[in-house]
């Protein structure tokens, strides 16, 4: 099986006044494709920065990424916004729907904006189908519970087949029983369409359903002696 995803020694560092901030340190990452992710770590520990990098929304001061054979850390900021329009799918905490839309309105929002040509109508129907959006494509955002929305919010980021799924606490603003239906969501997805996911979380219930864990502290990655490989030629321990 491919790799989906390799970081190479992300380090990035923010300057507040004069004072330099260092919020990764040397992150290495291998993914293969069809893996489930979940990177667990206390607030400021880097895990949202490095989700922004591995997602193209942000650079790394230094470093390399390459997803799905494409290399995003060095490339200009319009290469860079197309990869991640073909390759990537984006959930956040916060649902991100247009108000004044459906949720076929804003799944087709999606279609246009991010279509890659891997999404097809039949494809679309059993995303809806398992995400259990059948009966809720004429509501709009009001007209749905927290977890309803976030669930349109998933099925947005996954109807043109992108690479990789990167989300960020996609539970933190719900209540345990719909954050639980929403990780159950993911891991299906994982499961019956074979989708990369990397979610990060500060849960350790919500980490749990992924297939892998990484744990972050103080802009680094803490090693477990199970899962971690060395690469001999480039002397990098990859998580």
């Amino acid at each position: 099986m491919k790799n989906i995803l390799e970081a190479l020694d992300l380090k990035k560092t923010y300057k507040v006044g004069k004072i330099e901030v260092a919020a990764l340190r040397g992150v290495s990452i291998r993914m293969r494709e069809g893996e489930f992710i979940s990177i667990m770590g206390p607030s400021g520990c880097g895990k949202s920065t490095l989700l922004h990098i591995l997602g193209g929304l942000a650079k790394p001061t230094s470093g390399k990424v390459v997803i799905d054979g494409e290399e995003i850390s060095s490339v200009k900021d319009g290469v860079r916004t197309d990869i991640r329009r073909r390759k990537i799918g984006f959930v956040f905490q916060r649902y991100n729907l247009l108000p004044t839309l459906t949720a076929e309105g804003n799944l087709e929002i999606a279609r246009q904006i991010f279509g890659n040509g891997n999404g097809d109508e039949a494809h679309i129907q059993e995303v809806l189908r398992l995400l259990g959006l059948e009966r809720k494509v004429k509501h709009k955002p009001s007209e749905m519970s927290g977890g309803e929305q976030q669930r349109v919010a998933i099925a947005r980021a996954v109807i043109n087949k992108p690479a990789i799924l990167l989300a960020d606490e996609p539970t933190g603003n719900l209540d345990t029983e719909n954050s639980q239906v929403v990780l159950s969501m993911l891991q299906e997805l994982n499961r019956k369409f074979n989708q990369s996911i990397i979610m990060i979380t500060h849960n350790p219930e919500a980490a749990a359903v992924g297939n892998r864990l990484i744990e972050m502290r103080d802009g680094c990655v803490v090693p477990h002696e199970h899962d971690v490989s060395f690469n001999r030629k480039e002397d990098t321990i990859y998580i």
